[in-house]
């Protein structure tokens, strides 16, 4: 069974690329356009690793951090955030929260799915 992945970015560029690289990995993703959607999203489905964009309309991504933790379905899932921030207090803010890590756009592939792998426990997913 391959592992589900939550992106939610408001970049539509940004939801395909990951779309694109994590589904090439062997790897389940759905996408949501903002914050609000991403947590409706998220009750829905039981994913093995969320990634969340920070700057958003409706909800940005500490809103998204802060209602997966601060809610009754699968705390303690994994949060990358992928954003263009790069920040020493957001990201503190952001770990603050309870992000598991923090990575800049644009991404590099292989990274990503190395980080991925690594939060999922998804070794090596083809």
């Amino acid at each position: 069974m391959s592992k589900h992945i939550l992106a939610i970015d408001d970049s539509l560029t940004i939801r395909e690329l990951l779309s694109q690289t994590i589904k090439s990995a062997g790897f389940e993703i759905t996408t949501a356009c903002d914050g609000v959607e991403g947590l409706e999203t998220f009750a829905g489905d039981r994913y093995d690793a969320v990634i969340t964009d920070i700057n958003m309309p409706n909800l940005d991504g500490f809103g998204v951090i802060e209602g997966i933790r601060g809610g009754s379905v699968n705390r303690r899932v994994p949060i990358l955030v992928l954003t263009t921030e790069s920040g020493a207090e957001l990201k503190s803010r952001a770990r603050d929260a309870g992000a598991t890590g923090w990575l800049v756009k644009p991404f590099d592939d292989e990274g990503l799915l190395g980080v991925l792998r690594r939060v999922t426990g998804a070794g090596s997913v083809t």
